[in-house]
């Protein structure tokens, strides 16, 4: 069956965790598009890039990464960070020249405060946050 709408999206997961969680997440959102009815679908593309990818050549990303990347709906990114590498080549060159190029500012969640739960956010528990 076709999909109504096909998102391109573009997978980094990069480094440790990040591995297993882009994978997982990915059976995730693929079973929701399968479920979908046609609604639906994902069209993956899975990048090498990260600390591995540095150790190879040098860089985190391809030289024009950014340039490939902004033809896609979405970016999945997983984790980046590797001992021997150290955090400002990591960060600065894939993550953060990711969401800075593409005026990314912000990774906003959903947050609520339970009745009787004490906050880790310890001076916000009297604050209206949702």
């Amino acid at each position: 069956m076709n999909a109504t709408r096909r998102f391109r999206i573009a997978a980094i997961p990069a480094d440790g965790v990040g591995q297993e969680v882009v994978a997982a997440g990915r059976q995730v959102l693929d079973a929701l598009a399968a479920g979908s009815g046609g609604a639906f679908a994902f069209d993956w593309r899975e990048f090498e890039w990260g600390c591995g990818y540095y150790g190879r050549t040098g860089r985190m990303m391809a030289s024009d990464g950014l340039e490939i990347l902004k033809d896609f709906d979405a970016i999945y990114f997983g984790a980046v960070g590797w001992p021997g590498v150290p955090d400002h080549v990591s960060l600065w060159g894939l993550r953060l020249a990711i969401c800075q190029n593409f005026d990314q500012w912000a990774n906003v969640r959903p947050v609520r405060f339970l009745p009787g739960v004490r906050s880790p956010l310890r001076k916000a528990d009297d604050t209206e946050l949702d």
